[in-house]
């Protein structure tokens, strides 16, 4: 199935688990969820061919050093004793430095860059919990839609390699750009108001960079997943 396909499907869940609650809203319980988790990119030898690995033939660094902590924040709505909707937004960024795999200046010293992701998702989900929200232990997976603000940049020495001159530039890309998530894990409520969890999530998404913006290669592989343990405060 197609990365459009499945976002198409999610959003239609999706906007059907909101549009049934929002009549219950106001009747179920509602917590807000506090997450500090760590975000992997799609690994490299999993990843579809994108500017990271067409970088990567020429520059000295490994995807995985994208990898970062995220935070973020959920606002939840129980519809049902089974359904929770949530809302949320979370944080990450991380900058890798790199050099030239081949090539070094004229006195021998490196050729550097910074490569620098931030990724900013907005997401709205609708989870199962199928021992129901009332429970201590409750366990739950589900799915939903994410909007993705990113922004990509390559800053530092680079060679013409048709002069091979060094010169300095830096190259930008940003972009706005809908994926679906998918999540799964756990919580503990040892009160009615307060507990605690672990929860895993997948972002299925990519933006474009542009080979005519100076990049190596025309799309971002922004994909991958975040472990993340949350605090879960219920009113």
């Amino acid at each position: 199935m197609s990365t459009r396909k499945r976002v198409l499907r999610v959003m239609t869940v999706s906007a059907a688990v909101w549009a049934g609650g929002v009549t219950l809203a106001t009747a179920q319980a509602q917590s807000v969820s506090l997450n500090l988790g760590y975000f992997s990119l799609q690994g490299q030898d999993t990843r579809d061919f994108d500017v990271l690995l067409a970088n990567r033939e020429l520059f000295a660094f490994d995807v995985d050093q994208f990898n970062n902590a995220s935070i973020g924040a959920e606002w939840q709505i129980g519809i049902g004793d089974f359904v929770e909707a949530g809302l949320g937004a979370s944080f990450y960024q991380r900058t890798v430095f790199s050099v030239y795999n081949d090539f070094v200046n004229e006195d021998g010293t490196e050729i550097p860059q910074d490569f620098k992701l931030r990724v900013s998702p907005v997401t709205a989900t609708a989870r199962f919990y199928p021992f129901g929200l009332r429970s201590a232990v409750q366990p739950f997976a589900g799915a939903g839609i994410g909007f993705f603000n990113w922004r990509y940049s390559e800053v530092g020495e680079f060679i013409d390699f048709d002069t091979f001159e060094v010169f300095q530039d830096r190259f930008v890309a940003t972009g706005n750009d809908v994926g679906p998530v998918y999540v799964g894990g756990i919580r503990v409520m040892p009160s009615d108001h307060f507990g605690v969890g672990f929860e895993l999530r997948y972002q299925d998404v990519d933006g474009r960079v542009g080979i005519d913006q100076g990049f190596l290669e025309e799309r971002i592989d922004l994909g991958g997943l975040t472990a993340s343990f949350t605090a879960n405060f219920r009113f």
